[in-house]
């Protein structure tokens, strides 16, 4: 059997790097292009990509995402634009572009990486908070839409995950208070993410569609 191709976009590092690599330990054909390959704020970088695509794409993971801070009193017009651009216009562009081949070969599997942020909020994230919900919303749509043709689409929402930019955006003393805030104790891996990810876009998963997948430590229950 010849291998099935995934597209995995922001998989330089953190989220998206452990999902590539936990996809190509389960024998798939990654791809990961970068931003000079594809750029998610270009529709023609977007167009361009996916001409050149020399396979069918099975799974696609639209992990990339931007998180611009700023309060009602401090946004811009470039902040909203870049991050709707970035977390949900290019996703649903990258979908458009792609199901069509699916739908012909009726079968795929979507994820989209969303954030509990997109479920709850807290301040300074209003654009990321409407992209994340909007992503949610998308996986609903398009669930519905592309059942009768074996493609399932769901939403992986993760809460505070070890990555760099976990580190950057909050102090060490930040870190731990967040730790207490979890009820399992600890910020979540970006492997354990990536087993999540890998059994949606897995052929085990014959039934689940249309979901938007918390990964949290237990963070929402509170």
């Amino acid at each position: 059997m010849s291998k099935q191709n995934a597209l995995v976009t922001g998989a330089s590092r953190g989220i998206g790097l452990a999902i590539a690599s936990r996809l190509k330990l389960a024998g798939f054909r990654v791809l990961t292009p970068g931003r000079s390959q594809l750029d998610l704020l270009s529709d023609e970088s977007i167009d361009d990509y996916i001409s050149k695509l020399k396979y069918p794409i099975d799974v696609l993971v639209n992990n990339a995402g931007i998180n611009l801070l700023g309060s009602i009193k401090s946004l811009s017009g470039s902040n909203i634009k870049d991050t709707l651009q970035v977390n949900l216009t290019a996703p649903l562009k990258i979908i458009l572009k792609l199901t069509p081949t699916m739908i012909r070969r009726r079968y795929g599997r979507i994820v989209n990486i969303g954030s509990i942020w997109g479920l709850v909020t807290k301040p300074d994230r209003i654009t990321y908070t409407i992209s994340k919900s909007g992503l949610g919303g998308l996986t609903r749509s398009l669930a519905v839409e592309l059942a009768p043709y074996n493609i399932l689409v769901n939403c992986v929402a993760p809460g505070y995950v070890n990555t760099e930019l976990t580190h950057k955006n909050n102090s060490k003393s930040e870190i731990e208070k967040i730790k207490k805030s979890i009820p399992l104790g600890r910020l979540c891996q970006p492997q354990e993410v990536a087993e999540l990810t890998a059994f949606l876009c897995s052929k085990k998963n014959t039934y689940i569609t249309g979901q938007v997948i918390a990964i949290d430590g237990g963070y929402l229950c509170l």
